[in-house]
């Protein structure tokens, strides 16, 4: 899908990805850029309420033993 940019830098999210990411206009969407790539998020008004109940569990663990590792090169 495409879209195009308007001369005050404004574009439309095609309505199947608004249908598809269930969007509106409160949500709020973040741009990534990685190297020469561009990535649109969708971050949504509380985006903790929004990941609840998405992780596979154990994010805590995951996250305790990955600062482990990272500390040793502080």
């Amino acid at each position: 899908m495409r879209s195009t940019i308007t001369s005050r830098g404004q574009t439309v999210i095609p309505a199947e990805i608004r249908r598809h990411f269930h969007l509106s206009q409160a949500d709020r969407l973040e741009w990534i850029v990685e190297h020469n790539t561009l990535r649109v998020v969708p971050v949504r008004e509380n985006p903790i309420d929004e990941f609840r109940g998405k992780g596979s569990g154990g994010s805590v663990a995951r996250l305790l033993s990955d600062r482990k590792k990272d500390q040793r090169f502080e």
